[in-house]
């Protein structure tokens, strides 16, 4: 009569235990991470936000939005537009968007975190902070979360990412 031996081999203990130390490499850093928000999340959040505010501007020429970013918020204001294209009668003023907890937008060029950002009627950016018209054309604003990743806007008007 035979006996069997019921257990495991070596090879497959093995087996478990490197996959368990990799996994815990790998997964429990993230977990454990002061901010659980993501940097390519705030950028492609802010990069649809800047696309829907261009792509209103473009489609409602009698109108002049402008995006407010403080360091807490976002917020989408909406006014006349003037006969000579600049910023008239306030209409009407979106809810903010809260930015999350340890998350920042940054203007590339000068590091400032309260900015505005506004389209022309061809869709052109016109980004100011301070009361000062910043020309951007590349890398223009930064979303700083658990690493930075820039958003990109050229001259002719396309926010993108880099990827």
């Amino acid at each position: 009569m035979r006996l069997r031996h019921s257990g495991f081999t070596l090879v497959e203990l093995v087996t478990t235990i490197i996959l368990i130390s990799v996994l815990s490499v790998v997964v429990l850093p993230k977990l454990l991470s002061s901010s659980s928000f993501s940097a390519f999340t705030l950028r492609d959040e802010m990069i649809s936000e800047l696309r829907r505010v261009q792509m209103m501007a473009m489609n409602n020429i009698d109108r002049y939005f402008e995006l407010k970013v403080t360091t807490k918020e976002y917020q989408l204001f909406v006014y006349q537009r003037d006969s000579d294209g600049s910023k008239g009668t306030w209409i009407r003023t979106e809810a903010p968007q809260m930015l999350p907890s340890n998350t920042q937008l940054l203007l590339k060029q000068n590091t400032k975190n309260q900015f505005m950002v506004s389209f022309n009627t061809l869709g052109l950016p016109v980004i100011s902070a301070d009361g000062h018209s910043v020309i951007c054309n590349g890398a223009c604003l930064v979303a700083v979360a658990d690493d930075s990743q820039d958003i990109n806007i050229s001259s002719q008007g396309y926010i993108y990412a880099n990827r």
